[in-house]
């Protein structure tokens, strides 16, 4: 049978990314501190040249079947180098999008829940060199610096949507895992969100969001800091969805 998509192409136009999107499949991620079942998103592409008219789309389903059913993003270069020899490309991207979630105890009462965050992982071959961008969101409590200061009693609050997404290369991929990245999120905040609370855990929780007012600046930085401390490329978005304002607060920053 004739391949048509082997054939040569005479245009002389290279394209930058063809492939698959929206594939959706069985991921079990795992990364030495979690592991855990899920359907997750899938986006397979390749940097074809010029002198070829198509791409080979059903390698792209075998390398998830065969390579990220399993995912730990601690492998994705080798996954990488494997995608692209398969493909014959000179450059490739994988990204592998799935909700994860870590466990939570309230702060009075103990009781336990689990909270639920968005993670992307992708990563990119690219004539021998290999990046990594490992993106987590995490939601917060946010509370009004402004509103504490002039108010008699009280203050607005909110939750807020942060993401971290850093950047790995050469040996060191994965460089801030999952747990890590959410643990320093709620840190930078004013109080952690806790899905299951009692109101004991109610009480302090908006107590120690009292306590400790942020601007969607403060925390845009407070995050980039850490991230600068621990030398991590990175890029940080920060969105308070305000409980006064017709509008939302946002915030991004990179180092």
């Amino acid at each position: 049978m004739h391949d048509i998509q082997n054939e040569v192409d005479s245009r002389g136009i290279e394209i930058d990314r063809v492939g698959i999107s929206g594939l959706r499949y069985p991921v079990h991620f795992e990364d030495g501190h979690l592991r855990q079942e899920g359907i997750a998103d899938v986006e397979v592409t390749v940097r074809l040249q010029h002198d070829r008219r198509g791409t080979h789309m059903s390698r792209m389903v075998a390398l998830t079947h065969e390579h990220l059913q399993r995912f730990d993003p601690r492998r994705l270069p080798y996954i990488l180098k494997v995608g692209a020899d398969l493909l014959d490309a000179p450059a490739l991207s994988v990204a592998v999008a799935m909700p994860v979630s870590t466990a939570v105890v309230a702060p009075a009462s103990g009781a336990e829940s689990r909270q639920v965050h968005d993670v992307r992982v992708e990563g990119r071959w690219d004539n021998g060199r290999t990046t990594v961008i490992t993106s987590v969101t995490c939601e917060v409590t946010s509370l009004c610096p402004c509103s504490k200061a002039i108010s008699d009693y009280g203050a607005h609050n909110q939750r807020s949507r942060v993401t971290v997404a850093v950047a790995g290369h050469g040996d060191t991929p994965y460089p801030l895992p999952v747990h890590a990245a959410v643990r320093l999120l709620e840190g930078c905040a004013s109080a952690p969100v806790v899905p299951l609370v009692k109101r004991t855990d109610e009480r302090v929780l908006t107590m120690q969001a009292y306590d400790h007012p942020a601007f969607v600046e403060d925390m845009a930085r407070d995050i980039s800091l850490a991230c600068r401390d621990q030398g991590l490329s990175h890029t940080v978005s920060v969105r308070n969805l305000e409980s006064i304002h017709s509008h939302d607060a946002v915030a991004h920053v990179s180092g």
